[in-house]
């Protein structure tokens, strides 16, 4: 019986939907995987400053209908690998939702060349900006759901 074997951009946008599942506010769930050479090197999901109360528990912090109490998958992936003395630069992130603009001004100082994403998410700047500074943008949207 043949099987239809996943991309490595598939593989890794899976793995980062699995890393999603960890988020900790309802109102998106987002998970990120920065790879590079085909080996992942850390990850992240949104969710609230480290031992501080989480949305899930206390409730969301609105401002301008954007959640504030949560840090976004993609820092929390790039601080991950700061914690943990991890070089980034020229690796690629995978993100289930496209980055907000200050989450790709980190991605693009923390030296990453490629963004893939799946759902895009409200910042079109960051098409200009990664024009600009060289960075490749891939979307990926998620596989039709079975069943």
């Amino acid at each position: 019986m043949s099987r239809t074997r996943a991309s490595w951009d598939e593989y890794f946008m899976a793995v980062a939907a699995q890393v999603a599942t960890r988020s900790t506010c309802d109102r998106k769930h987002v998970g990120a995987v920065i790879v590079r050479d085909r080996m992942i090197l850390t990850t992240g999901y949104n969710g609230s400053i480290r031992g501080l109360p989480h949305c899930d528990e206390a409730g969301h912090q609105l401002e301008n209908g954007h959640c504030v109490r949560t840090v976004h998958a993609e820092a929390n992936a790039i601080v991950q690998a700061a914690r943990n003395g991890i070089r980034l630069e020229g690796g690629c992130i995978y993100v289930t939702a496209s980055p907000c603009f200050g989450c790709f001004k980190l991605v693009a100082n923390a030296g990453l060349v490629r963004v893939v994403f799946g759902e895009f998410y409200r910042d079109e700047r960051i098409f200009n900006v990664a024009a600009q500074a060289g960075i490749e943008l891939v979307h990926l949207p998620p596989p039709p759901q079975l069943g």
